[in-house]
């Protein structure tokens, strides 16, 4: 069998497309090379830049999964001029084929979001529920349970201060710095138990939140849902988009591919990053 087929089946019992947006995402197989390579190698990245392309090629990828779709909107033509285009081009004449999880992996029980409240939490005992649960965006997702959907509103069972929670991710995270909003008479050590989260871009999924939550914890959210939220008494970490998606391919997702996909070489891109930097 080949890899796309042992990956696309492993991925869908690891993050079944059933829980995914489709509203809206475009997750899956988004590219099957007609005349594979055979190496055997597997390449885990967020998104797939011509660097990581570049990075694919040298090491004679087979399949790579990229969180983040490259082919997202309707295409009438596949021309070198365009940079996506061409990155579909490159790895469809070097024998490799492309999947993406995105959403599904967002809304499965232990994915990306799950990871990150495990973050929130750190040594301390928490629940965490979907914000929007995937039976209001996919009903007859078979595999939709109580526990799936986007975003976690996470309840931690003793508080924290909050630069204390700020911190922790900053390390967890690998981040220097990440950008913080704080309501009025609000002091860095004011006590938190509460944590809305949504890894990547929050603001749609934090409009849906019915149930009161101390902070609001995403990648970027837009700048009047920032001042909506301060106004109404949260706060909010933003960690840039990726950031807080990446560190889940390490930690969480290549280990688990290396055990199901006994064989294979299973890498996470050294070249991926988020395209915003502090400086």
């Amino acid at each position: 069998m080949a890899l796309l087929q042992r990956v696309t089946q492993v991925m869908q019992e690891v993050a079944p497309l059933s829980l995914a947006d489709h509203s809206w995402d475009n997750a899956g197989v988004l590219l099957e090379s007609p005349a594979p390579n055979r190496s055997n190698a597997l390449m885990l990245t967020v998104d797939l830049t011509p660097e990581v392309m570049e990075e694919c090629l040298e090491k004679n990828i087979e399949v790579i999964i990229a969180y983040h779709p490259p082919l997202f909107r309707p295409v009438k033509r596949l021309t070198l001029q365009d940079q996506k285009q061409r990155i579909i081009l490159q790895a469809a004449s070097a024998g490799m084929s492309i999947y993406a999880p995105h959403t599904s992996l967002d809304a499965v029980d232990g994915g990306i979001n799950d990871w990150l409240a495990s973050l929130v939490a750190g040594d301390g005992a928490y629940t965490a529920i979907p914000i929007q649960p995937t039976s209001s965006y996919a009903p007859n997702a078979k595999e939709a349970t109580e526990t799936t959907g986007m975003g976690r509103l996470v309840r931690l069972k003793d508080e924290v201060e909050f630069v204390s929670l700020v911190e922790s991710l900053k390390k967890q995270l690998g981040l220097a710095t990440v950008r913080v909003a704080l309501p009025h008479a609000w002091t860095p050590s004011r006590k938190v138990s509460s944590v809305a989260l949504c890894a990547g871009s929050g603001s749609g999924v934090f409009r849906l939140l019915d149930l009161p939550a101390h902070v609001l914890l995403s990648g970027e959210m837009g700048h009047h849902d920032v001042l909506t939220a301060t106004a109404a008494g949260q706060a909010v970490i933003l960690c840039e988009h990726t950031n807080t998606e990446r560190g889940f391919l390490r930690a969480v997702l290549q280990p688990m591919l290396r055990a199901k996909l006994a064989g294979t070489t299973v890498l996470v891109s050294e070249k991926d990053r988020d395209p915003l930097v502090a400086w």
